[in-house]
């Protein structure tokens, strides 16, 4: 009876274990998707901002329309992009798009100091940063997923129920993305 009882005991304690594994999984990968639904709400209001701005700039520089379809379009794409890796890429092309848009902002006086402008302004800045946040913190639970579902033995429930690697949401082009700025300063006059 001393054998049958270890036995049972050891089958057990590995049973216990996978359900923990597989929990784990479970809850890394709820949270992946809860994560990535974050980040789609902070996409939304800023597809819901844009155009606001667009309409606001476009009413002081009518002469600046190929930077304002730009940013349409960029936004357009960016809303329709499907997957992680699209709409990385995507969302990093609008962000270009309204780098351009604020680098016209800054050739007129008056619409900067336009109290609708500057509303819609701050409201794009604090989009933006909750972005930013939410996809640090989605990354953060995908590099957990990840890791989990590639160390042994948890490699093994992993595989067992089909879990996958979950793309990261990041930088489209890392390495122009990370050098830094060019700063000319003008002390000669």
């Amino acid at each position: 009876m001393g054998p049958g009882i270890v036995i049972l005991g050891v089958v057990l304690a590995l049973a216990l274990w996978a359900v923990s594994v597989y929990n784990g999984l479970v809850k890394l990968k709820i949270r992946g998707d809860n994560a990535w639904s974050d980040i789609d709400v902070q996409l939304k209001r800023r597809y819901d901002v844009i155009p606001n701005i667009v309409a606001t700039v476009e009413g002081y520089a009518q002469h600046e329309k190929t930077t304002l379809q730009s940013v349409v379009e960029a936004r357009a794409r960016a809303m329709s992009a499907a997957g992680v890796a699209e709409k990385g890429q995507e969302e990093n092309s609008l962000t270009d798009s309204l780098i351009s848009l604020f680098a016209v902002v800054e050739k007129y006086p008056d619409l900067k100091a336009n109290d609708g402008f500057l509303k819609l302004h701050t409201t794009l800045i604090e989009v933006e940063e909750t972005i930013q946040a939410a996809r640090r913190y989605y990354n953060a639970v995908v590099r957990d997923f990840n890791t989990m579902i590639q160390m042994f033995p948890a490699s093994i429930i992993a595989g067992a129920f089909h879990f996958k690697l979950r793309e990261f949401f990041q930088l489209n082009v890392p390495d122009v993305e990370r050098e830094a700025p060019q700063v000319k300063l003008d002390l000669q006059n």
